[in-house]
């Protein structure tokens, strides 16, 4: 069986389209680490680390991983641990990585993405037949709107709507008088068939001051309120006072805080990202954990490359959870950008070709691995030399 002989770490920095900010960001979005795996028979494969340093969990339980750190993580224990595991043997390649260091989930995401793209294109086969196959093939899109100006994000819904996309995630839990004014903007513009989301991101400063916010935005008709407040038992004071089905983010990082998240009975709605629980492997297992307990999931991110939004699209193909929208770009390099709104939150992309968005769905890409070839001249393009942050 052919093995891993080489692993290689770069940093990216895509052009955004504006600014994409949320509540405790204080960095850009799209400087990210990408990881190129080669097997023994020369079979390449990619991955993606979109570390943040100020994502980390619910009382920095996590902590942040910078590109800087995961880069250092990846090339100073990982890649010594696993170089020369047999190609597909995921359980192996974990095992592994946990053992060489505790935590630093993006950075085993990021091996372990491009193990799966290597697996799948060694084998000639898409990774979701890797997952156990795909339960759906169109992956529909919720649009994100962030911390930006109230007649931008109505102009914005607005031209998203009109493009298809049938769900809009606002940001929201800075001031909440802006909440809920935003969010009675953006009902009046796209009308009462839409779906519209609100996402806190942890910033409503106590439980009562989100139930009194999000008792308000009740009125507009919202699909989910996701993570209103820190810890997962605030999260269970908000649920147990609103009709609004709560989702569990920052409070849902992996397989044992979902369970936390059941007995405490937090959250009817659990977010899934292929990176907080470090990769796809254990993604799987969460999305488990939370079906087993009759939460249903959708899958977000940390607005990735299209490298690492295709680890994205598989999952939410595989997890049979996963029935909701999901929050993830319409990677699209920039010759087939043509002035579309809905999901684009970059200006270019790394891949050699965009995805198909199609009413409102991104369709599964059927190519070996991860489904599209990774464009290498872009990868050249927008690679930081030297970079430390």
């Amino acid at each position: 069986m052919n093995k891993i002989i080489d692993i290689h770490t770069l940093t990216v920095q895509l052009p955004t389209r504006r600014e994409h900010k949320w509540t405790g960001l204080t960095e850009p979005i799209g400087r990210y680490v990408l990881v190129k795996l080669t097997d023994s028979d020369g079979h390449v494969g990619w991955g993606e680390a979109p570390a943040l340093k100020d994502w980390g969990g619910e009382f920095g339980r996590y902590f942040g991983e910078s590109p800087a750190i995961a880069e250092l993580v990846i090339e100073r224990y990982l890649k010594p641990a696993i170089v020369g595991i047999e190609v597909g043997n995921f359980g192996a390649l974990h095992e592994r990585m946990d053992a060489a260091i505790k935590g630093y989930p993006y950075a085993k995401a990021a091996v372990e993405f491009a193990a799966y793209d290597l697996a799948g294109r060694a084998l000639g086969v898409p990774v979701h037949r890797l997952l156990g196959g795909a339960v759906r093939r169109r992956i529909p899109v919720t649009h994100s709107l962030g911390l930006i100006g109230m007649e931008e994000a109505v102009r914005e819904a607005r031209s998203v709507v009109d493009e298809g996309i049938r769900t809009i995630k606002i940001k929201v839990g800075q001031d909440p008088r802006r909440d809920i004014a935003i969010v009675k903007a953006i009902r009046a513009e796209v009308g009462p068939a839409i779906d519209l989301c609100v996402d806190a991101n942890e910033g409503y400063k106590t439980p009562g001051e989100a139930i009194r916010t999000l008792r308000e935005m009740e009125l507009q008709g919202l699909k989910y309120a996701e993570q209103p407040v820190m810890g997962i038992e605030g999260l269970a004071a908000v649920a147990r006072a609103i009709d609004t089905p709560v989702m569990a983010d920052e409070s849902a990082w992996n397989a044992h805080d979902v369970i936390q998240i059941i007995e405490r009975r937090a959250a009817q709605i659990v977010s899934i990202y292929t990176t907080k629980p470090g990769g796809l492997y254990r993604a799987m297992e969460v999305a488990a954990v939370a079906r087993a307990a009759g939460l249903i999931c959708n899958v977000n991110g940390s607005v990735e490359t299209g490298v690492g939004n295709l680890a994205n699209l598989q999952l939410a193909a595989c997890a049979p959870a996963v029935v909701l929208s999901c929050v993830i770009p319409v990677s699209t390099p920039a010759a087939q950008q043509h002035g579309q709104l809905g999901g684009i939150y970059y200006r270019d992309d790394l891949l050699v070709e965009g995805m198909r968005l199609i009413d409102g769905c991104i369709e599964l890409p059927d190519g070996p691995g991860m489904g599209i070839d990774v464009d290498l001249a872009k990868v050249a393009k927008y690679q930081i030399q030297g970079a430390v942050a």
